[in-house]
Order: C-alpha cells, then sequence, then structure tokens
C-alpha cells in the first residue's frame, strides 16, 4: 500500500475573501497562488495561499459561501491548523509582529517538545505557528520570495492539523488501521500522531473532547482537510482502500489543479486525499500567480456568467514591490 505522504493542503471558510486576502498576504505573507472558485459552487471564490510555487503541503484555502452564518468551535470539527517557520527565533519575530498588528494570539507555548504560537483572525479562525527547528521529516516548502516576511522567519507550508473529537477511540481506529498513521506521544487528552517521513508537514493532533458542545460549520471554521498522496495511481489504491473499509467516498474527482477523492470519517471530520499534481503552474505564470480569475478548462465555457457572480478583487502584486517587516 503506497501511504499518506503528509499534508497537503486545508480548506476553510471565510466571511469575506477581501479581508481574507489582506490578512494571508499582508500579515501572515503567504503567495495567493490560485484566485478561482468553488467547482461545486461556482457563485463562491476559492482562494489558494501557499508557499513561493504553490507546492502540495504549503496551501491554505478558502471558501466564502454568501450568506453562511458564523461557525461555532466545539468538539467534533477541525479545530486548528498549523504553518510552519524555520525556527524557535522566528516564533520570537511572530510575536512582535502580532503584537504591533494587534493579531489576537496566545504567547509562545511548548508542545509535544515543539514551540508553538497559537492565534486567530478576525473570523476567530483558529491557527498556530510551529517551530521546525531540530525536526526532520517532510521538508518544507520556499517560502514566498517577494513577499513582507523576511525570510529566515516566514511560513514555509503546513504543520498539524488540530482535530477535537468526542469518539476518541474510534477515531484513533481511523487514524492508525485505516489510514495508516502511528500515535507518538500524549499529553493528557492530547494525541500526537505521525505518517510516512513525520515531521511537522506530516503530524495529526487529536484532542479527545466531550465536554464542549458539537461543533456548528460557518465562516471560521474548517470546512477538510488534505492529505498528499503520490499520483492518479496512489488515489485509485486510496479509493479501492477506503472502500474496502465501508466508507461513503466521493470516488474519483478530478480538481484540475489536483485529483482528489473524499470522505467523510467521523462527525464532521471530512478529509481528502490529494495528488502532488498537476500544480498551480501549469495555467499561469510565475511571475502573476493567483493575480487574475483562474478557471479550469471544465468551467472556462461559464466564464461570463461566473463573473457575474463573483465580485473583482485586485489581488495584483506584480506591480508592486514589497519592503520586508523586521517587527
Amino acid at each position: 500500500m503506497n501511504g499518506i505522504k503528509g499534508m497537503h493542503h486545508v480548506t476553510a471558510i471565510t466571511s469575506s475573501a477581501e479581508k481574507n486576502y489582506e490578512f494571508f498576504t499582508y500579515v501572515l505573507g503567504m503567495r495567493l497562488v490560485k484566485k478561482t472558485v468553488n467547482q461545486d459552487d461556482i457563485r463562491t471564490y476559492h482562494l489558494f495561499f501557499a508557499d513561493d510555487e504553490g507546492n502540495p503541503g504549503t496551501d491554505m484555502t478558502f471558501f466564502d459561501f454568501p450568506g453562511i452564518p458564523q461557525g461555532t468551535h466545539g468538539t467534533n470539527e477541525i479545530a486548528k491548523t498549523a504553518f510552519r517557520v524555520p525556527s524557535d527565533e522566528a516564533l520570537e519575530y511572530w510575536v512582535k509582529r502580532f503584537d504591533r498588528l494587534e493579531i489576537q494570539h496566545d504567547g509562545i507555548k511548548e508542545e509535544f517538545g515543539v514551540k508553538t504560537l497559537s492565534f486567530s483572525d478576525f473570523d476567530d479562525q483558529k491557527y498556530q505557528l510551529v517551530s521546525d527547528e531540530n525536526l526532520d521529516g517532510v521538508a518544507p516548502g520556499t517560502p514566498w520570495q517577494d513577499g513582507p516576511i523576511p525570510l529566515a522567519y516566514a511560513i514555509t507550508g503546513l504543520g498539524p492539523i488540530h482535530v477535537r473529537i468526542a469518539n476518541f477511540d474510534y477515531f484513533k481506529e481511523v487514524m492508525e488501521k485505516v489510514l495508516q498513521f502511528k500515535e507518538i506521544d500524549q499529553e493528557g487528552d492530547r494525541h500526537l500522531f505521525e505518517v510516512g517521513e513525520g515531521g511537522n508537514g506530516a503530524r495529526v493532533v487529536v484532542e479527545y473532547n466531550t465536554v464542549m458542545p458539537n461543533a456548528q460549520q460557518g465562516y471560521g471554521t474548517v470546512h477538510h482537510s488534505a492529505f498528499r498522496v503520490e499520483d492518479r495511481s496512489v488515489l485509485e489504491e486510496w479509493i479501492k482502500r477506503m472502500d474496502d473499509f465501508g466508507f461513503r467516498t466521493s470516488g474519483y474527482v478530478n480538481r484540475f489543479y489536483f485529483e482528489s477523492l473524499y470522505a467523510p470519517v467521523a462527525p464532521q471530520i471530512l478529509f481528502e486525499f490529494a495528488t502532488d499534481g498537476p500544480g498551480f503552474m501549469d495555467d499561469e505564470p510565475y511571475e502573476t500567480l493567483g493575480e487574475k480569475l483562474a478557471l479550469p478548462p471544465m468551467l472556462e465555457a461559464k466564464r461570463e456568467q461566473i463573473e457575474q457572480f463573483v465580485r473583482p478583487i485586485d489581488t495584483v502584486r506584480s506591480t508592486k514591490a514589497f519592503g520586508k517587516e523586521y517587527e
């Protein structure tokens, strides 16, 4: 069985594509590598923020569903998304930056032997920075070269997702027997799972929680998380494996930028398996990634209709010079 390689992407819901673009571009210094629409709901933007070239394992993506209410955090949800930074020193930089920009954060803490910094955005979406210091495993991505963050401190990809779950014993079986993760550490009710080459890019933190009420999905919450698989042939293996274990799945889905399988694995926990390629570089030049509305070939014929649904958002950055911000 060809296994999961680590995190591929996380997709969440925002109340405002405009504010979301500003936050990820100017606060977090992640690169918008694709401005497109939700292929299942063409009224809705789908924004992809990633490393310099949109490498798999580096992107956080967002939907802005029209009229959706705010979500509430609780148990049975993908509760937090982590991003990798190169070192403990980088976290010190981010504390100063968040303080200056008045971004709510919890200060630097240590979790499972790794220094972390948790924070939230304007929607109360939950995030965390994790230090790669002294850690091996899945290689990081390349920080956005022309962004506002000094490269020594910049975000290089996805870290662990945090899942809060009421039925831990069942979820542990899913993680270990189905998805082939291994539990490698525990701190109280929180359990650390790892897959493949390991490291921050291939971990999931699972919190056993029966105290909080059930989460309610809406803006400010995660929609789904995706794991990396090598290619179409490996994806077909996972389609068969999930079917053999009795999961209801989407079957094969071609997203143009990658190929996918979706499977709800627990209440309100939707996991996706996504191929490493083709990636985001084939339909736009590197210099202007994410600046125009990009549509996959199956939607290009509907461009006029789609452009009437989604309002224009100015995402042009190639004509702007970003100075590095050292605090």
